[in-house]
């Protein structure tokens, strides 16, 4: 049997704030609860597996946007509870699985709602679509060629989309987007903050900026194609005409991604099989 006072000497619990600040290090117990305290380090591996793409800097920013509050030591670190890494878990699975901004995840969880309540009524409401694997809302999502729609702030497309600041300024150096800048602040249309977003689901699996010339790539040969089409009545300067050859090129877009996908999925099923 071992001695209860060799046990306790082989594992102590030090006060928290006397603690080594390494990122990844546990601390003793939480003020108000159970269970041993994380870094944002241990935080961030715990998480990891589910959440391949969590870092440092996005819990930070998270906290940042007032969603969460660890408590800090005497030195500045902060110490996340259970209930602490229980929330941001629901934070990134509502972001991930139902692509709801973080101002929505803000209200829905300062009401007192859970996870599956939060879900629940944003596929009532339209807020997201009720097919809530990752990527389902993407495939639901169309634009108009004529119009830009709203413009979004870099800070907007980050809180809406998830994505790592530095994912969009690759976005940027690829040529993938780009963004108009207005009294010093750089803003993005609607497609340009959805491609930000698919982006950010394809990085989940590994796809890297330098990845994605394929696609740009494609639709630059596409563009192309559908351009000499409609070049005519593009250029004409009749308005009714041009207004047809607009509706005209949505149509043939519209058409042209359905075949590329359908194409895709033939070449898909060779490798599944």
């Amino acid at each position: 049997m071992i001695d209860p006072v060799a046990e306790r000497e082989a594992d102590p619990t030090p006060p928290a704030d006397a603690l080594d600040p390494t990122p990844d290090a546990p601390v003793g117990p939480p003020q108000g609860g159970g269970g041993k305290s994380l870094t944002i380090g241990a935080v961030c591996k715990a998480l990891s597996q589910e959440f391949p793409d969590i870092s440092i800097s996005k819990i930070r920013y998270l906290e940042d946007q007032k969603l969460l509050a660890p408590r800090r030591t005497a030195g500045g670190y902060r110490l996340y509870s259970s209930g602490d890494v229980s929330r941001l878990r629901t934070i990134l699975r509502l972001q991930r699985d139902e692509f709801l901004p973080l101002r929505v995840i803000r209200q829905e969880l300062a009401a007192g709602r859970s996870e599956p309540e939060i879900a629940q009524g944003s596929a009532q409401d339209g807020t997201a679509a009720p097919d809530a694997r990752p990527g389902a809302a993407l495939r639901r999502l169309t634009f108009s060629i004529a119009q830009r729609g709203a413009l979004y702030s870099l800070e907007d497309v980050v809180e809406d989309t998830g994505a790592d600041p530095r994912l969009v300024a690759e976005l940027e150096d690829f040529g993938i987007i780009k963004g108009d800048a207005r009294g010093g602040t750089k803003y993005y249309d609607e497609t340009q903050r959805e491609i930000v977003r698919a982006v950010t689901e394809l990085s989940r699996y590994g796809v890297a900026g330098r990845n994605l010339r394929v696609f740009k790539t494609s639709a630059e040969r596409e563009s192309a194609l559908l351009q000499q089409i409609l070049a005519p009545a593009l250029r004409s300067r009749n308005p009714e005409r041009r207004k047809e050859a607009v509706e005209a090129l949505e149509n043939l877009a519209a058409v042209a991604s359905h075949l590329k996908h359908l194409l895709l999925v033939r070449d898909l099923r060779r490798i599944a099989r």
